[in-house]
């Protein structure tokens, strides 16, 4: 479903339900999945508002990815969590089956680069939202699973990858989902934010702040480790992230084996939700070669690459 409902009107008239005085000022944000917009208020704060993709998630498992933000911010670890109006902060949409939320605008840098010492601020920030992550699982949110992430993917790419490497594409994978099949069951799994790459990552001058919660589930932490990773400096990217990691939580070492498998099921996944939403029209703009034999080569290529590896 496109996002068409969403008006200047429509978005300023879902913020004022909840009392606020916009300016009409409005800036929309950077989203693929979700529509995000900066708003001016009349008091002179800003807002980002968040406005769901309808029918991805149901209310309980968006009320979960709040509730984790809740229990880390009261914790004592740095997120930017939605803001509450009468113990709420989701909202609902009524005629268009979505939700909506607001956040208060964080002033912060997305890390290009590590300064030294910062990584180990990461880690230590990593090592808190694992030990809360930890207390209880998510009831209404995936797990890391080669069935969801994996094999349905591979179910719905059946009708996309170019036929001229589709052998290539497939063995790879299998090759791939074979491993995870048997190893990735050999650890547990806690509540981990499943999106942790550096442009999630927040600073503002002090500490790290993790952002953008939408793909929170349960996981291994070694899912949350190898997208933070430059994999030109490896080694070093993670002895300095582990260095801040294990003064609050012990990593599992032998997670390690897992970074370029589940690399490997990402791109599988990502690839997926592409081809799921290419009927939103703003998918066959962002990804024009998405439909490209070059596009397809390139990633049988990798699922290779790490499918020699393992």
């Amino acid at each position: 479903m496109s996002f068409q409902y969403l008006t200047p009107d429509f978005i300023l008239n879902s913020v004022e339900t909840l009392g606020l005085q916009p300016t009409g000022e409005m800036t929309q944000l950077n989203s693929y999945e979700n529509r995000v917009f900066d708003l001016k208020l009349e008091n002179g704060d800003r807002i980002i508002a968040k406005f769901y993709r309808s029918n991805r998630w149901p209310e309980k498992a968006l009320i979960e990815e709040h509730q984790f933000m809740a229990d880390l911010a009261s914790s004592g670890v740095h997120v930017v969590q939605p803001m509450s109006f009468a113990n709420k902060s989701l909202f609902e949409l009524k005629d268009q089956k979505s939700f909506f939320c607001l956040y208060p605008k964080f002033k912060g840098r997305m890390p290009q680069e590590f300064l030294p010492g910062e990584l180990q601020k990461v880690g230590r920030t990593l090592a808190r939202l694992h030990n809360v992550g930890a207390q209880f699982q998510f009831s209404h949110r995936p797990s890391l699973t080669t069935d969801f992430y994996g094999y349905e993917s591979l179910d719905v790419l059946s009708e996309w990858v170019a036929p001229e490497v589709s052998s290539r594409y497939f063995s790879a994978a299998q090759d791939i989902l074979n491993f995870l099949d048997e190893r990735l069951g050999q650890y547990s799994q806690i509540r981990i934010h499943g999106d942790c790459h550096k442009g999630n990552l927040l600073n503002n001058e002090q500490d790290f702040f993790f952002v953008d919660f939408d793909d929170s589930i349960n996981g291994v932490e070694a899912q949350d480790f190898w997208m933070l990773l430059d994999r030109e400096n490896f080694e070093d990217e993670l002895d300095q992230i582990l260095e801040g990691y294990d003064e609050l939580r012990e990593f599992d070492i032998s997670q390690k084996e897992l970074f370029e498998p589940l690399r490997g099921l990402r791109i599988m996944y990502y690839a997926r939700w592409i081809a799921t939403r290419w009927s939103d029209p703003s998918f066959p703009r962002l990804f024009p070669n998405f439909e490209s034999y070059a596009y397809w080569a390139q990633e049988a290529e990798q699922l290779e690459k790490i499918s020699w590896s393992l």
